[in-house]
């Protein structure tokens, strides 16, 4: 292992006489299974080194948070309170984890009982998605956080201690939107914990929202002409373009929201029927679309090109050792980032922003919002009214539009 990271022989010597020899090289050839770079090797090496000659064989019993942190308060410990020191921590810990020999202290955070039974139900009994159980999640944690924070408990709580709540974090910057979200979430929240006795029964029909206007907010559509800049921003031969372009592809002529996108296994592109198998997050069922050539095309490049050589079944890979399926947050910052490069800056000009493309071009092109709602994967005509707003071709059609000289 040694001699394929360093080049002069007495360092390589060195290293193979340190101590922990066989530990190092196999997490040393585990980092190279993940896919990182020869320098990234050789680097780790170095703090592995380091590392031993502070340790003794007693480490294979395990180490701790203050074991650790002692191998660094020895007299002549090297750059000693700087970020290399910060580092070799990481590295340390890493390493012993991956050993099996680290000691976890045992620091559990508390976590409400209510919250806990609350993410059972939407994951067992609703089949919600993971993006939105984690929403929900986050905000109920949030609000009972709150509730212990000021001494409120379930069982006793009052409208007026959620009014308070709201009025709290509203006066810190939330929006009538956000609000009316999060009233919407307790509200399904108060009533499961309500079913199980945990607080009274009315208390979940006397929280009000501000009034949201149905198809209030213009969705963040680009118009055609932006796509075409925005994927024309990752048209080099990079492995981050040509993912990159893949993945924005599937947004803008698909319209596919960015958990189905970091979703998509290898084994879901059919290259022979030419078809593209997805999950529909919010329908619960697969769905299957032709395989548009530029598409294919694109995944192709991706898969047989730049993709690495990794275990792993999911279509799109993060670029950066360890080598792992894509998370779904990084797809906005990927999308945010390439509309700046074309001078594009509003708010909530994430993934979405394409998927509303998607759909808005398809109303201009005369498609019903059947049509559109099936394509896009929505469960309800409903969701799909929003993509009227943006239909200005359509708009300007009527306003040019002769009534016969009638005022």
């Amino acid at each position: 292992m040694f001699e394929s990271i360093f080049v002069a022989p007495h360092t390589q010597q060195r290293h193979r006489e340190a101590l922990f020899c066989e530990e190092r090289i196999a997490y040393l050839q585990h980092m190279r299974a993940q896919g990182s770079a020869r320098h990234s090797l050789r680097q780790t090496a170095e703090h592995l080194v380091w590392l031993t000659l502070r340790m003794t064989p007693e480490a294979r019993t395990g180490i701790d948070a203050d074991g650790l942190k002692h191998l660094f308060g020895e007299p002549g410990a090297k750059n000693s309170s700087t970020p290399y020191q910060q580092r070799l921590l990481l590295e340390a810990r890493r390493w012993f984890q991956f050993l099996g020999w680290w000691r976890e202290d045992i620091q559990r955070v508390e976590v409400d009982p209510a919250l806990v039974r609350f993410v059972d139900w939407m994951r067992n009994e609703r089949g919600l998605s993971p993006n939105t159980i984690s929403s929900w999640s986050r905000w109920t944690g949030h609000f009972l956080r709150w509730c212990h924070e000021h001494d409120h408990d379930l069982s006793s709580l009052h409208p007026q201690d959620i009014d308070a709540y709201l009025a709290t974090y509203s006066a810190k910057g939330w929006g009538r939107c956000s609000v009316g979200f999060i009233v919407a979430m307790m509200r399904v929240f108060l009533r499961q914990a309500a079913s199980r006795g945990e607080c009274t029964n009315t208390l979940a029909g006397a929280i009000f929202g501000p009034r949201v206007y149905a198809l209030e907010s213009v969705p963040a559509a680009l118009s055609w002409d932006e796509v075409q800049q925005v994927l024309a921003t990752a048209s080099s031969a990079t492995e981050q373009d040509i993912r990159d372009r893949a993945i924005l592809m599937l947004m803008a002529i698909y319209g596919l929201r960015r958990g189905e996108i970091v979703a998509l296994r290898l084994d879901q592109i059919d290259w022979a029927g030419r078809l593209l198998h997805i999950w529909r997050l919010k329908r619960h069922q697969p769905q299957v679309y032709p395989l548009v050539q530029s598409v294919a095309q694109a995944l192709a490049q991706y898969i047989d090109v730049a993709r690495p050589t990794i275990d792993i079944p999911q279509v799109f890979i993060t670029l950066k050792a360890p080598r792992k399926a894509m998370p779904p947050q990084t797809l906005y910052e990927l999308v945010r980032h390439r509309l700046r490069a074309i001078g594009v800056d509003r708010p909530k000009m994430g993934p979405h922003a394409l998927r509303h493309a998607c759909a808005s071009r398809m109303l201009a092109q005369g498609l019903t919002l059947k049509e559109i709602g099936d394509h896009l994967g929505h469960s309800s005509t409903q969701a799909t009214m929003i993509y009227t707003k943006v239909d200005m071709t359509a708009l300007r059609e009527v306003g040019n539009f002769d009534l016969g000289g009638v005022q």
